[in-house]
């Protein structure tokens, strides 16, 4: 089969777009005097602002990039919605879904015609309440009824087809060298695996794209009033082809599928599972149950092989497959915005936003945010954070069917890395997208190779290896990098400074004052700041401090690790990040945490922002870094040594704190927590600390009580027994929790608590938060009691 390409409402990168068939409905000369809906004017680049054009569609977090970086929320005259670019903003909107209610997530983001209306009635279109669009307490009701299709245990019984179709499929043209992977696979493959989970017959496939397409422009694009009718009647007929899949199942409900699931809890529950529900959500599914996998496929293979060494690195390790679905989802997403409305008045990034306001939240531009995820115009397949993207949304109502998508994608590239690793890109190929707010994906992918290099005619070639396979997100272990230890230089008496390099020569990931690795060798895994120069894309650097009591990680590296051996590291990420808006800082660093300290204060003095450091240690023969430190910092460092009799006085060293300055600090725990009751009436913003180590947070079975988790949001009840973590304990039952650390030092693992007492062991909370009880971190805090309700 070759699928179509739509023939109208197309963007594409070499091509202009076909002129509109009619008046654009925008009237583009009322933006000179564009305002917001409370009169306020708004800037020259959101009045400019274009979803529908070209640009947006071809690099959405480059489109918004001013944004991100100027007016992170703005409102957008041109659609009539407020715009949200930034990570942590689209994230607080997803998380409350009462606030920000999803009811307007189907609406038609272009107003119909009355002659739209009137074909569309002519179908009996009655389009209603799916699971993405209806509010609380029916959404979670009707999903935690229908979820168990999609656990773990069931999903991966379609691992087995999903690969079995993929060989087939690529026996069809592995020995042509050259295939439109779109026409050929992406699309026809997502396709059959999701009529099978639904359990609808595959007869009249090719009608389904035409569908899927007229019911994403109908919905989130802009056709002109006359396309807008071709399009009705297409919606129509979609409309009327899924009632009558779904009269023939009802007729017969004893199938196997996840719809003959939805109608027998129907039958069930019809005050849940209404009719309408039915009705509605059988149409909803039949388009986005594939066509958001089959995009983020043709983007993932795309991006790859636009990104030669990231493609390489995955066919040279496939275990780093899972982890660059996940980077690919976050740089190339096939959902890129979605929608909100605010049920009340409402702050967003520090913008009021007026009740009964419509949000467009940009999923593709926050997964850009550099205050959140390291270099993130990079594209990195060893990006430990890269799970933390917010393409399949956040909270309640998370994508259900994230994992049948991530399934798929992994498996396409393990069967292309291990058949066509020479695969390339067609050179100068125009790449077309469907004009639209939300969806995207490339409607033809070309790729070439050379057929005599494919790795099943040479001798060499062995059967292929079933890699263990898994449901979820990726696993931490596996994402890690190579390097070479370049240098060890002792640090003072008890700390050396590590060096690390590409073997190839490459350049290593950019990072930002404050950001930390992964240091694994030995069978040991430890984290330590970097400390070197931050433009030096050649070397990462860590001061490692010997702790002759210690757990054996740092006697190992500092002991047996000797320039010329190889090491893995994972990183570098960010969880200690700098606020570069301050007016003044105060870095203090007590013995080892002078390495996170001094990458600031570097940072700080290339800025020309007003800083001290203070570093207090037992002797100088112990202080690491400190001729770096009096060299580069001399002016602004006061140092503390206690045999020279200069023990830091910290209520000396923070008088004069205001609220618009920073302290920063590392160090042990009694520093942090002097620090804490001396800064207990400052802003919140003020204080920012690390821990050196999670000591006290680890699980001792023998001392642990068994205690039941109830996830408020999912409808589950999970069972943590005194041997496993909550974590440990969320990620079996099948929710994406995500996780760094493991010690509770990151905060990444942060889980929000709606009502039972919490056992905190973590060293991120402030006594002040977890006396608010309403947070815990999930890898290490348990149930004081015997339950803990939390909202997942």
């Amino acid at each position: 089969m070759t699928a179509p390409t739509p023939a109208t409402n197309a963007t594409s990168s070499a091509l202009p777009s076909a002129p509109a068939m009619g008046r654009c409905p925008v009237d583009h000369r009322s933006f000179a005097q564009a305002a917001t809906p409370g009169g306020c004017p708004v800037s020259a680049n959101a009045a400019a602002f274009n979803p529908f054009e070209p640009a947006y569609m071809q690099a959405p977090a480059e489109y918004l990039r001013w944004a991100r970086e100027q007016e992170p929320v703005f409102f957008s005259p041109q659609l009539g919605y407020w715009v949200v670019t930034r990570y942590e903003d689209v994230k607080a909107v997803f998380r409350d879904n009462l606030l920000f209610s999803p009811s307007i997530a189907l609406e038609k983001i272009t107003p119909a015609t009355p002659e739209v209306m009137s074909i569309l009635q002519r179908y009996g279109f009655a389009m209603n309440r799916t699971m993405v669009n209806e509010d609380e307490p029916d959404h979670m009701e009707r999903r935690r009824l229908l979820m168990d299709a999609f656990l773990p245990e069931r999903l991966i019984t379609l691992e087995p087809m999903v690969r079995d179709l993929a060989r087939q499929y690529m026996d069809r043209f592995v020995n042509q060298g050259r295939a439109d992977l779109v026409a050929e696979m992406f699309y026809e493959i997502p396709l059959n695996i999701a009529l099978k989970f639904l359990g609808v017959p595959d007869e009249g496939a090719e009608q389904l794209r035409q569908f899927a397409v007229a019911h994403t422009l109908n919905t989130w694009g802009r056709p002109t009033p006359q396309e807008q009718l071709e399009i009705a009647e297409n919606v129509g007929r979609f409309w009327q082809t899924a009632q009558q899949i779904l009269d023939t199942m009802r007729a017969q409900p004893d199938g196997e599928g996840w719809m003959y699931e939805t109608i027998r809890q129907h039958l069930l529950h019809p005050d849940v599972v209404p009719e309408s529900y039915l009705r509605s959500m059988m149409m909803a599914i039949l388009a986005a149950a594939h066509e958001t996998t089959s995009n983020a496929t043709a983007n993932a293979f795309l991006t790859l092989l636009s990104h030669r060494k990231a493609w390489e690195d995955i066919c040279a390790n496939p275990a780093l497959i899972p982890n660059a679905v996940e980077e690919c989802l976050r740089v190339a997403g096939s959902i890129i915005a979605w929608r909100r409305q605010a049920t009340a008045d409402a702050v967003v990034g520090g913008v009021p936003i007026p009740k009964g306001s419509k949000l467009l939240l940009v999923q593709a531009s926050a997964n850009f945010d550099p205050r959140h995820f390291e270099n993130p115009d990079e594209v990195d397949v060893y990006r430990e954070a890269a799970v933390e993207h917010l393409t399949f949304g956040y909270g309640a109502h998370q994508c259900m069917g994230k994992n049948i998508g991530r399934l798929q994608m992994r498996v396409f590239l393990e069967e292309f890395v291990r058949r066509l690793p020479h695969m390339r890109l067609v050179e100068g190929q125009p790449l077309e997208y469907l004009s639209n707010t939300s969806f995207r994906g490339p409607a033809q992918l070309w790729v070439e190779w050379d057929p005599a290099r494919n790795p099943e005619r040479l001798q060499t070639h062995s059967a292929p290896e079933q890699m263990p396979f898994y449901i979820g997100p990726p696993a931490k272990d596996s994402i890690t990098r190579t390097v070479v230890l370049k240098d060890k230089q002792p640090e003072g008496e008890y700390a050396f400074r590590l060096v690390f390099a590409d073997p190839q020569g490459a350049a290593l990931p950019a990072w930002s004052a404050g950001a930390h690795v992964d240091v694994v060798a030995g069978g040991f895994r430890r984290k330590y700041s970097l400390c070197g120069a931050a433009d030096d894309r050649q070397h990462l650097q860590v001061v490692i401090q010997r702790e002759a009591e210690g757990r054996g990680g740092s006697r190992h590296f500092c002991d047996q690790l000797q320039p010329g051996d190889t090491v893995q590291l994972a990183g570098p990420k960010n969880l200690f990040r700098l606020d570069e808006t301050a007016d003044h800082y105060v870095l203090i660093a007590a013995g080892i945490g002078i390495t996170p300290m001094l990458a600031m204060a570097d940072r700080l003095q290339r800025l020309g922002k007003p800083y001290v450091l203070h570093y207090a240690g037992r002797s100088r023969a112990q202080m690491a870094l400190l001729p770096r430190a009096l060299q580069d910092h001399g002016p602004a460092l006061t140092l503390h040594v206690k045999d020279e009799g200069g023990r830091m006085h910290l209520l000396t060293v923070v008088a004069g704190v205001q609220a618009n300055h920073r302290v920063y600090a590392c160090g042990p725990n009694r520093l942090i927590d002097e620090l804490e009751a001396l800064g207990a009436q400052w802003p919140e913003q003020v204080l920012h600390y690390e821990h050196f180590s999670g000591e006290g947070s680890g699980l001792q079975p023998d001392k642990e009580h068994a205690f039941v988790a109830v996830l408020k949001d999912s409808g589950l009840e999970v069972t943590v027994p005194p041997d496993r973590t909550l974590l440990q304990a969320l990620q079996a039952a099948g929710v994406d929790v995500p996780c760094d650390c493991g010690e509770g030092l990151c905060g990444t693992c942060e889980v929000a608590v709606v009502s039972g007492e919490v056992d905190h062991r973590d060293k991120v909370l402030t006594k002040a938060e977890r006396a608010a009880n309403t947070r815990l971190l999930a890898c290490c805090s348990r149930a004081a009691g015997q339950k803990v309700v939390l909202a997942l």
